[in-house]
């Protein structure tokens, strides 16, 4: 039987050649925002080999955004012409279409690299203000974050599109908003992050929606047709009373209701008190979901490691699309390995032909 994985995929006006997706993996060494060697690098090097799409890492609309000092924006001439250097290349030389994830951390900025243990910044780390729905640390010993003002909510919408213009320009095949992972489109949507008794919080979810669809509605009107748009969200806070698979769905159906391309479907990250249910996979079954009641296409994350894995999520309906985190950073050919695994002929880029197991291994 052929193989599910190395089937060909239309992600909105997108072909892409095979499932296999690059995941947006923070590496927290950018220079005040700006993209360097190191992003050449790695990012050249996952576009040679490690699936047919890869999407850059969280890219942050506004310094204040950031979560950390060392990480990646796209906000300002210098932060756009550093990143076309790497997009440049990664054009010339890679064969994977190429994405970016648009991010605001919002009260889970101004931290540490998690090399540097994750934590709050202190008062000698120049640390800044964060914005949140509401005034609700993330954690203990973590900063309490300002309730975002009406200004506030105009000033950061208006980031995001003015990222994404620039994210257009730099010629991205696809562009996903940030709305999991604990960051601040995700606080909106939570009920435990958010507690504002306006028409953009509190108990009722439409509330709690309504301004990361804002956000939503205002990016699409500046991303031309011809780029695949999507979002990551959360499929549940892992945490009593947080955002639930049902509530994701709602979310989901009022995405596909506005034209969104796609889902990547991941969970928690929100709450210091979730209880994860860590397995091989373990998101799947939310991406299952969104396939089912919302059709939509959907990105499976989530400790999904091996080719066998990934075959069996695609091929038995739990996703649309494999994305793959550590697993791409541990071997940038992971495509390359996959298809030999599963006994797909996939072509290499032409300075690697000879590399090719049909020319020189068995």
């Amino acid at each position: 039987m052929a193989s599910q994985l190395f089937s060909q995929f239309q992600l909105g006006p997108i072909d892409l050649s095979n499932r296999i997706v690059v995941s947006p993996m923070c590496q927290y060494i950018a220079d005040q925002g700006k993209a360097n060697d190191w992003h050449l690098m790695h990012y050249g090097n996952l576009s040679i080999g490690a699936g047919a799409l890869l999407i850059f890492e969280a890219t942050h609309v506004s310094p204040q955004g950031r979560i950390t000092h060392e990480c990646l924006g796209l906000y300002d001439e210098e932060t756009e012409n550093a990143l076309q250097r790497v997009v440049s290349f990664c054009r010339e030389y890679g064969q994977a279409k190429l994405g970016i994830q648009l991010a605001h951390a919002g009260r889970k900025g101004s931290a540490k690299t998690p090399m540097q243990g994750g934590a709050a910044l202190q008062a000698n780390e120049n640390p800044w203000e964060t914005l949140a729905p509401s005034a609700l640390a993330f954690a203990d010993g973590w900063h309490v974050p300002k309730s975002m003002t009406k200004e506030d909510l105009l000033k950061v919408k208006s980031e995001f599109v003015e990222s994404a213009k620039r994210a257009v320009r730099l010629g991205f095949d696809v562009i996903e908003l940030h709305a999991a992972h604990g960051y601040l489109l995700n606080q909106f949507t939570s009920p435990l992050s958010n507690h504002r008794t306006d028409e953009y919080g509190g108990n009722d979810l439409s509330k709690r929606l309504a301004y990361p669809l804002e956000v939503f509605d205002a990016v699409k009107e500046v991303v031309p047709k011809n780029i695949a748009f999507g979002a990551r969200i959360s499929g549940t806070d892992w945490v009593e009373g947080g955002l639930n698979p049902e509530e994701m769905i709602v979310f989901a159906k009022e995405l596909a209701q506005r034209g969104c391309h796609f889902v990547d479907v991941t969970s928690g990250q929100l709450d210091s008190r979730q209880q994860i249910q860590f397995a091989p996979g373990f998101n799947l079954p939310f991406s299952k979901k969104i396939k089912n009641e919302v059709m939509m296409a959907a990105m499976g994350v989530g400790m999904i490691t091996t080719p066998k894995q990934a075959e069996e999520a695609i091929s038995s309906g739990a996703a649309d699309l494999i994305a793959i985190a550590r697993g791409a950073m541990d071997d940038p050919r992971w495509a390359w390995h996959a298809a030999k695994e599963l006994g797909v002929d996939l072509g290499y880029v032409p300075n690697y032909q000879r590399c090719h197991p049909s020319v020189w291994k068995s």
